[in-house]
């Protein structure tokens, strides 16, 4: 078992740290550090420098892009780029429809599209839930059928998020309603300007707007932008999903929000001390700091005996905990503020305040997306315990 890096991933490390920190600009850093709003700008400013050395889709394979890395340096180029604040690569573009194409798509769907997928030249949304297909994806109605060499396609998808910024979208789609219902569906790639394409802001809790929904009405879609086979859409779908949990635990992000909050409880006065004086907070923070320390280690574990490229059931206590110490350090920000988490539209109180709350509202999600938290507990009851 490896729970340390070898003087190569050391000296590989501090490579990727000079360069995030020397290459990629401060302001946007910055900006993602303190969890301020990051433009459709600073996001592709970041991805394209990325790209242009390499370091956007070290998955992909190598001719398109990827790197031919060891599972720990792709780990170590995850966590030191969460730790930089650098923004993550788009996961629409580099975590999902990208492995399917390159792993799927005919030659002339690759050439025509992983390229301007790894640069951000299109900026891709994902069309997976409907109003009636959620947890239960197969049960998808959005139809696509056949006429001459195009689809036409009606239906609707729903928390399509970011489909404001897309300029296309990979769509699961019922090609074959005849057949049980994960064997008829197909995945079909169209622009969002296609005549027939409504998307329509679904406002959220925090009041934020990163969700949409997505009308379809008589889109007429090239057959030659189907992707893969008719009919085998579940396949390409699973696929994409396992990669959608790739990093997902976010420790460098968790360790970098752990070292604002304890900025922040240095300035917070409680009485003749400060919040990081008080006994209760500091083993507050100490469990969750020996929490993040101990995922850590564990995510550790699960790249260095991940050679093999078979699939960890670790990964579901990485996806678990991960998700459940978010969620921690965006509460502890919320207590942190105190009552100036409430106070949105008072400028008198801290910037980072006045967001806390509107960012924990944000991470209750977290534990829902990637595979549930209910699903990943059974994961590791049967696969992990042989419950």
């Amino acid at each position: 078992m490896q729970l340390a890096l070898t003087d190569d991933e050391l000296a590989f490390r501090d490579e990727l740290r000079a360069f995030f920190r020397n290459e990629i600009p401060a302001e946007i850093r910055n900006r993602a550090r303190h969890g301020q709003h990051l433009s459709k700008d600073d996001i592709v400013t970041s991805q394209r420098i990325l790209n242009a050395h390499g370091l956007a889709v070290p998955n992909w394979p190598v001719e398109w892009g990827g790197r031919d890395w060891t599972p720990v340096q792709r780990h170590i180029w995850h966590d030191e780029l969460q730790l930089a604040s650098v923004p993550e690569p788009l996961t629409f573009n580099a975590n999902m429809i990208g492995p399917v194409i390159a792993h799927f798509g005919s030659q002339e769907l690759k050439e025509r599209f992983l390229p301007a997928t790894a640069n951000l030249d299109i900026w891709w949304c994902q069309g997976f839930s409907e109003p009636e297909a959620g947890s239960d994806l197969a049960s998808l109605r959005t139809t696509a059928v056949r006429d001459g060499d195009s689809y036409i396609v009606n239906g609707q998808k729903t928390w399509t998020t970011l489909a404001q910024h897309a300029d296309w979208i990979f769509c699961l789609v019922r090609t074959d309603p005849a057949v049980k219902k994960q064997a008829g569906i197909s995945m079909l790639l169209f622009p969002l300007d296609t005549p027939g394409v409504t998307v329509r802001p679904i406002e959220l809790i925090d009041g934020g707007y990163e969700v949409n929904e997505v009308f379809l009405e008589n889109v007429r879609v090239p057959a030659n932008q189907l992707v893969g086979a008719e009919n085998q859409g579940w396949t390409y779908a699973k696929f994409l999903l396992g990669n959608e949990r790739t990093g997902i635990a976010a420790v460098g992000q968790t360790k970098v929000r752990l070292w604002l909050a304890k900025e922040h409880a240095k300035q917070t006065r409680v009485g003749e001390q400060t919040l990081l004086d008080d006994p209760l907070f500091a083993a507050r923070l100490a469990e969750l700091e020996n929490e993040l320390l101990a995922l850590e280690l564990v995510q550790l574990r699960v790249a260095a005996g991940s050679a093999d490229g078979k699939p960890n059931p670790v990964s579901s206590i990485l996806k678990l905990r991960g998700t459940e110490l978010q969620q921690a350090v965006t509460e502890l920000l919320v207590d942190i503020a105190g009552p100036d988490s409430l106070a949105r539209e008072d400028e008198s109180s801290p910037d980072w305040a006045r967001r806390s709350t509107a960012t924990y509202l944000n991470y209750r999600k977290t534990s829902i997306y990637g595979g549930s938290n209910e699903v990943q507990r059974s994961i590791i009851a049967s696969t992990i315990l042989g419950l």
